[in-house]
């Protein structure tokens, strides 16, 4: 990015969220480094259009069935969701060990390219069909594009961040995550209602080719790579994803963040199948700018749980801290699950989002430093296949248990489930306190 100096410490970046999370001299060392503040930047355009675009295909699917009030609408849901999920269950397990050989800049920008042409091509696709099925098949092309990008990134944050500063990049990324919240489910809500789903994907559109501009700034010296010479075949892949996983079962730090990661998913799943009918239906008024509104509490929350874990919680214990997060969340699930009435769901979704930060945020953390530079790529695949894979089957759950008993009932169904695992991995990391000592920062 033009002023901004590759080397810590030089150029000036001001951010606009500079006082959420970090100590100001922390935060000045990597917005002045160049490679940091172009993945940044180029993090907080993607997401915020992504949100948008959320919000835009649930909006899709309600048109499709008069405001998610007919009996399809929890399995259109759930097959959204599997059409976001195919590519990582189908590809993932190849692409870590490609990764691990490929500029992983040169990645993330093409991908993003690619992703923006896919999102402004589905409206087109749409008003020529008139029909759901093909906007489904752009969209699995879309996220085959994401395969590449979520572990290319991942692999890519360590590169270009001092091991010193990697929690705290991490954090930033988080709170990249968190204000694409606030600002794309906010005005994503406002626009899907007033404008329409159509202008919330060109958005997302434009914003992917943004975040290609931004990430172009990155300028880094990729570590030695495998030569390709030396990776022919489906065997030697079948190896490579072997010892993906032999690091994943190996290293407890891992496994812990693994097992956190996947539960949250399970939520997730449970979320976009039930919540979504539970908002319609409870609140009785058409639209998605109320699933903007709680998006954005659930940001807030996110936000000043980051800002405690790398201010005032440094030195606590990950995977305790893991735990207690997964029994909060489900203690959220829980509130929202119960209630008819839009502010106790944003206080659930606060709730929710206090407990959500942490795991991401610190379950990244902990596989990035439990892995070594020439595996990231396979170890963040591996993650990928295997929390899309605890999704898929969360939203087939989620949509047979909605049909079956209702929305709130899933819900409390899922958020019971998750505050008994958090329990279950508490009790768990406490009879195992080497597993504690070695994820301690």
């Amino acid at each position: 990015m033009p002023g901004v100096s590759d080397r810590p410490g030089t150029g000036n970046v001001a951010s606009p969220v500079a006082a959420l999370v970090a100590p100001a001299t922390a935060q000045s060392a990597l917005f002045r480094q160049r490679n940091f503040a172009a993945l940044w930047w180029g993090q907080v355009v993607s997401l915020t259009g992504e949100r948008c675009a959320y919000l835009a295909l649930v909006a899709m699917v309600a048109e499709q069935t008069h405001g998610l009030g007919d009996a399809r609408s929890a399995s259109l849901l759930s097959l959204l969701a599997k059409v976001m999920l195919a590519p990582v269950l189908l590809f993932a397990p190849f692409v870590g060990a490609r990764i691990d050989r490929w500029n992983l800049r040169h990645v993330v920008v093409t991908c993003d390219i690619l992703r923006g042409a896919i999102v402004l091509l589905v409206p087109v696709v749409y008003r020529l069909s008139g029909e759901i099925a093909p906007v489904y098949l752009m969209l699995f092309l879309l996220f085959t594009c994401g395969v590449f990008f979520l572990p290319a990134k991942s692999s890519l944050t360590p590169e270009i961040v001092p091991g010193t500063q990697l929690l705290a990049a991490n954090t930033w990324l988080t709170v990249a995550g968190i204000v694409a919240t606030g600002i794309g489910m906010l005005g994503g809500g406002w626009l899907v209602d007033h404008w329409g789903w159509v202008r919330a994907l060109e958005l997302n559109g434009v914003a992917y080719w943004v975040s290609a501009g931004s990430m172009l700034a990155i300028r880094y010296t990729p570590r030695p790579r495998t030569p390709a010479a030396s990776l022919p075949g489906m065997g030697n892949y079948l190896q490579q994803l072997r010892e993906g996983w032999s690091v994943v079962r190996d290293t407890p730090t891992i496994a812990v963040a693994l097992g956190a990661l996947a539960i949250a998913w399970w939520s997730g799943g449970f979320l976009h199948v039930a919540g979504n009918v539970h908002v319609q239906r409870a609140t009785g008024v058409p639209g998605v700018e109320r699933m903007g509104w709680l998006f954005a509490v659930l940001g807030v929350g996110g936000g000043l749980s980051a800002w405690w874990i790398n201010t005032r919680a440094k030195q606590a214990t990950r995977p305790r801290w893991v735990s207690w997060a997964l029994v909060m969340a489900g203690a959220g699930l829980l509130l929202f699950a119960v209630s008819r009435r839009l502010p106790v769901m944003m206080a659930a979704a606060f709730l929710i989002g206090l407990a959500v930060s942490p795991i991401l945020l610190l379950g990244e953390t902990m596989l990035q430093q439990g892995s070594t530079p020439g595996m990231r790529g396979r170890v963040f695949a591996s993650r990928d296949f295997f929390v899309r894979a605890v999704l898929l089957v969360s939203v087939t759950a989620a949509a047979w248990l909605t049909r079956a008993w209702g929305a709130p009932h899933a819900l409390v169904a899922c958020g019971g489930g998750v505050v008994a695992a958090g329990l279950l991995l508490l009790g768990v990391g406490s009879r195992r306190g080497h597993v504690g000592a070695a994820a301690r920062r």
